[in-house]
């Protein structure tokens, strides 16, 4: 699963194309390090974990869906690409995990330490994007996208922190739809209000045990969660229309800042929800 791609035009001649060019910063500090991301099956936190192996990060991939899981564990090992000075490329582990259950993340963390023996990062990616209008919404639906985007991020932090020695990192992931409304996805933008505010309430908490916690917060990122946008037409002219950069993201850029928040070139931020929405959330 190569994130290779050719540079593409960021200026004016760019409009409405995705920049997949992989992150400059390699953050050699990184290496030998060991991580976990939920939901790494697939989208960005397939890129999450592949940009971290890349960088000599061991990674324990969990997934609701082990067999999904496991193949793009593999396609991950087989990639080729530029090693981390000292000439190590990481490991995968994949691992099954439904974030709505507590006992799932110890299980993560555990493995983590069998496999490794450490756990320096935790990246809470795994989520859904429900779609029903205000006046549809269900109380499963309510249930369900509290649970895992909401509840499945506090879990995996308390795992994480009970787990982590002073310098651990957590990153959690909102959107810009904590701040900006959207028509159809009121129980998805309430979801990650909640997270947006949890991680701050985290950063204080765990601040006492020396670990940092902030949050990413994508605008419209070109991944299969958001398939839906550039499959009808009128979406991705609106999408292109509210971002000042009049293209939509990459998960190349969104682990950029997830390495950022990770390396110790961030070891005095926490506390802070990080944009990577083309400045979507301005207008």
């Amino acid at each position: 699963m190569s994130n290779t791609a050719e540079p593409q035009a960021t200026g004016a001649e760019g409009i409405g194309r995705v920049d997949d060019r992989r992150p400059v910063a390699v953050h050699p500090e990184l290496a030998g390090t060991v991580a976990v991301v939920t939901g790494a099956a697939r989208g960005m936190g397939a890129a999450f974990t592949s940009g971290l192996v890349r960088r000599g990060v061991d990674v324990v991939a969990g997934d609701i869906d082990l067999d999904a899981m496991t193949r793009t564990a593999e396609e991950i090992g087989a990639e080729s690409g530029a090693v981390p000075e000292g000439g190590r490329r990481g490991r995968v582990v994949p691992a099954a995990v439904d974030v709505v259950d507590p006992d799932g993340h110890e299980a993560l963390a555990r493995l983590a330490h069998s496999e490794f023996g450490r756990l320096d990062h935790w990246v809470n990616n795994a989520g859904i994007f429900p779609h029903a209008f205000a006046a549809d919404i269900t109380a499963e639906q309510i249930d369900a996208v509290l649970k895992v985007n909401v509840q499945g991020v506090l879990f995996g932090a308390q795992t994480a922190a009970r787990h982590m020695r002073p310098g651990g990192a957590i990153v959690n992931m909102s959107s810009v739809s904590a701040v900006r409304v959207r028509k159809g996805r009121g129980a998805y933008c309430a979801s990650k209000a909640s997270v947006a505010h949890l991680t701050e309430s985290l950063a204080v908490e765990f601040g006492d045990q020396g670990i940092r916690v902030n949050a990413i917060a994508p605008g419209y990122i070109d991944t299969e969660m958001t398939r839906w946008v550039r499959e009808d037409p009128a979406a991705l002219q609106h999408a292109l229309d509210s971002v000042p950069l009049h293209r939509l993201g990459s998960p190349q850029e969104v682990l950029g800042v997830l390495l950022f928040l990770l390396s110790d070139s961030a070891r005095y931020v926490t506390g802070h929800s990080i944009a990577v929405d083309g400045g979507s959330r301005h207008v």
